[in-house]
């Protein structure tokens, strides 16, 4: 079921998932229906299990927003540079939301990896958690912005893991306004997306 994924940065954003206690949140990116569809089914059960999930675009086709959608409570997402105009009429370019009292920005591309976290504090001030994808790269730094802790995340691509040793996806825990745990997830290169990459 979707939920809210766009508000105004100055203005507070909608909270999504539980209001209360520990919240668990996927964190997924450049899945790229339909050529690498249908999503893995490790991604798929991660979903169904997590409160809240977050993909940082390049959906790629309808099909697979619709098939994530299915599997998830919450769905925050929002259009890539691969993405067509359904995507991008149906999904912003920056979704602003509030996880677990953390203030959480999606957007697909963060820009070259070189000054990336200064370049990122400067665009999303406010933010706590910054996600994104496009490099298909996973990505994971906390940086100081303004006496406020920043995290950056990037999950890599769970189906076209490029030159990654093995697609993967994220997983954050959060609980009254603080991450507790993010974990990425390996998952083995033999789907048939990948093999279909590959060849």
């Amino acid at each position: 079921m979707s939920g809210p994924s766009g508000a105004p940065p100055a203005q507070t954003p909608p909270v999504v998932g539980p209001q209360h206690g520990p919240v668990s949140v996927l964190i997924t990116s450049d899945t790229h229906g339909p050529r690498s569809s249908p999503l893995p089914r490790e991604l798929l059960d991660a979903a169904a299990a997590a409160d809240v999930v977050l993909h940082a675009g390049d959906w790629c086709d309808a099909a697979t927003w619709h098939q994530l959608d299915e599997a998830s409570r919450v769905l925050v997402g929002v259009a890539g540079n691969n993405d067509g105009r359904d995507l991008h009429e149906r999904l912003p370019e920056v979704a602003n939301v509030m996880i677990g009292g953390l203030r959480v920005v999606v957007v697909h591309d963060s820009g070259p990896s070189a000054g990336r976290e200064r370049r990122c504090a400067r665009r999303f001030p406010l933010a706590d958690v910054l996600v994104f994808g496009h490099s298909h790269i996973p990505w994971q730094t906390v940086i100081n912005n303004d006496n406020r802790s920043m995290h950056l995340l990037n999950p890599g691509s769970p189906t076209e893991p490029r030159r990654q040793p093995r697609p993967s996806y994220l997983t954050v825990g959060v609980t009254n306004g603080h991450i507790l745990t993010t974990t990425l997830h390996a998952m083995p290169r033999t789907t048939a997306a990948c093999r279909r990459r590959e060849q």
